[in-house]
């Protein structure tokens, strides 16, 4: 399941607010062990993401370096080449 969280820091242009939530919900899907909660914890699971999400947008805006930002496609056709690499 967490191989859909991404690094989100330091891009051109910024991760969005559905990038970073989307890698919210992964990482809740990863730690309750399911992929969709029951009717009766579905609001605790939702509140979980809101949190975790809020939570990763103030780190990644708070981070600094000094290091240029990653070009997004440039990053994206060289895991598309390792793909094809492990799965050739």
């Amino acid at each position: 399941m967490c191989r859909n969280i991404r690094t989100l820091f330091n891009f051109d242009p910024p991760a969005t607010d559905e990038e970073i939530r989307d890698a919210a919900l992964q990482f809740v899907r990863k730690l309750s062990g399911t992929t969709k909660p029951s009717k009766r914890n579905e609001p605790a699971f939702e509140r979980a993401v809101g949190s975790i999400a809020a939570c990763a947008r103030e780190l990644l805006d708070s981070l600094e370096t000094s290091h240029p930002p990653h070009n997004r496609e440039e990053e994206a056709a060289k895991a598309r080449a390792r793909t094809l690499s492990r799965f050739a």
